[in-house]
């Protein structure tokens, strides 16, 4: 069995991981204390909404990358998986820089485009692996 998938899929993990890092770190003043403003309000209080989204949608969208990953390593992954897989993931952390540094929801729906093509690319490529058209 080829590994080759592995590695995009550790490196989504490793995303959400520093997400969940991020999210911690911008709710410290609220939750601890710790670097409050002398006022007593959190200075990340404005970008910890957007982390905390973008960390939910680690979770939708990809679910499809893993599952098609998952099967795709069942056999012989070509380039081409290999390929989608890497787009997904620089995709992932494009959309996650764009969704909580910027607000534009124009270029974050471009960057997610991407992502969706991705993992619709890998599903193309589970149905041509395992035998089942694509087209009914």
């Amino acid at each position: 069995m080829s590994q080759t998938l592995i590695a995009p899929m550790a490196a989504h993990v490793a995303l959400a991981a520093f997400l969940y890092v991020l999210l911690t770190v911008a709710r410290a003043p609220a939750v601890w204390g710790i670097g409050r403003r002398p006022d007593g309000s959190n200075p990340r209080a404005s970008v910890e909404p957007r982390i905390s989204a973008n960390l939910s949608n680690q979770f939708e969208w990809p679910l499809f990358f893993y599952a098609a990953c998952l099967i795709l390593l069942q056999f012989q992954p070509n380039p081409a998986a290999v390929a989608l897989a890497w787009i997904f993931v620089v995709g992932r952390i494009l959309h996650s820089a764009v969704q909580i540094l910027t607000h534009n929801v124009r270029l974050r729906g471009i960057v997610f485009t991407v992502n969706f093509l991705a993992v619709l690319g890998l599903w193309v490529l589970v149905l041509m692996s395992t035998g089942t058209s694509p087209v009914a």
